[in-house]
C-alpha cells in the first residue's frame, strides 16, 4: 500500500519529489562527500525509493552533479533577482556583493561541496556546462555594472570585472570555510551577528573603494 502511494506521489508530482531528493543530497554529499554519501541513506530521508532516485538521476554521479548544479542554481536565481539596471552603479555592486555575501553565508553546504571539489580537482563540476554557464550569467550582471560605472566615469577603467569577481567571492567563500579554524584562532566574535555585520560591511566598502576613479 505504501509503494502504491509513493508512485502515485511521484507520478502527480515528479518536480516535487526531485526537489525532495536534492535537498537531502545536497546535506548528504557536503557531509560526506561523494565516496562517503549512500543512496540508501538519501532515499531513507526522502518520500521516494532508491529505484527512483536512479531513474531521475542516472547513478550516484549523476544525483552529486544535479546537487551542485541545484545549489549554483539557487545563486543564479537570486542574482537574477537585482534590478542591476534600475540602480546606479555604485549601488548595483553594492547589492550584488552583500547578496554574494548572505548568500554564502546562508548556504555553507554549497561552500562544503565546492572544498570537496577542489580536492577533486573539480572533476565533476567541470562534466556540467550548465554550472559554467550559471556561473558566467552572475558574472555577466556584475560585468554590466562595472562597464556602466566606466562609462560614467565613476569607476576606474582598468578593472577586470572576472578578477573583482574573485575577489567578493573569494572573501565571502572564506568567512563559511575558513569559520572554524580562524575562530578556534582567534575567537568566535567576527562570527557573531555582530561581527558579521561587520565584516559584511567591510566587504562591500573595499569592493567600492576599490572600483572609485
Amino acid at each position: 500500500m505504501k509503494d502504491e502511494r509513493l508512485r502515485k506521489t511521484w507520478k502527480q508530482d515528479a518536480e516535487g519529489v526531485k526537489h525532495d531528493i536534492l535537498s537531502v543530497a545536497m546535506h548528504e554529499f557536503a557531509e560526506f562527500g561523494l565516496a562517503g554519501a549512500r543512496i540508501d541513506e538519501i532515499a531513507e530521508k526522502t518520500k521516494t525509493s532508491k529505484r527512483m532516485i536512479y531513474y531521475y538521476f542516472g547513478d550516484k554521479e549523476g544525483l552529486y552533479i544535479a546537487s551542485i548544479e541545484a545549489a549554483y542554481a539557487l545563486a543564479r536565481d537570486g542574482m537574477d533577482a537585482i534590478d542591476i539596471e534600475g540602480l546606479a552603479p555604485d549601488a548595483a555592486v553594492r547589492e550584488i556583493a552583500g547578496y554574494m555575501f548572505d548568500f554564502y553565508r546562508a548556504n555553507p553546504e554549497l561552500v562544503r561541496m565546492v572544498m570537496n571539489e577542489n580536492m577533486h580537482h573539480a572533476q565533476f563540476v567541470q562534466k556540467s556546462a550548465y554550472i559554467s554557464d550559471m556561473v558566467m550569467s552572475v558574472v555577466d550582471r556584475l560585468q554590466r555594472a562595472v562597464r556602466r560605472g566606466q562609462d560614467q566615469g565613476v569607476f576606474r577603467s582598468d578593472v577586470d570585472p572576472l578578477l573583482l569577481f574573485w575577489q567578493i567571492q573569494a572573501q565571502s567563500f572564506y568567512n563559511v570555510s575558513n569559520q572554524p579554524s580562524f575562530a578556534a584562532k582567534f575567537g568566535a566574535s567576527v562570527f557573531t551577528e555582530d561581527g558579521q555585520h561587520a565584516m559584511r560591511t567591510a566587504i562591500i566598502e573595499s569592493v567600492l573603494r576599490y572600483l572609485k576613479a
